[in-house]
């Protein structure tokens, strides 16, 4: 699990500061995955809560013609 560390702090110039794209390069897909899935569950307010289960009522399935 990732956390924020508050007490580090590195002062960037603005061309530094949005160049993320480098270091995401050097990752492994699986780390960019961990990652993503932990962004996406802060974005929707799932930190620290089991996955929400889907609601298989709310679909249908039907044949196509």
């Amino acid at each position: 699990m990732y956390k924020l560390n508050k007490n580090v702090f590195k002062a960037h110039s603005a061309e530094q500061a949005v160049d993320h794209a480098s270091y995401y390069r050097k990752l492994t897909w699986q780390e960019r995955l961990k990652i993503t899935i932990y962004l996406n569950s802060i974005a929707f307010r799932l930190v620290g809560k089991p996955e929400p289960r889907l609601d298989r009522t709310a679909f249908s399935v039907r044949a196509r013609d």
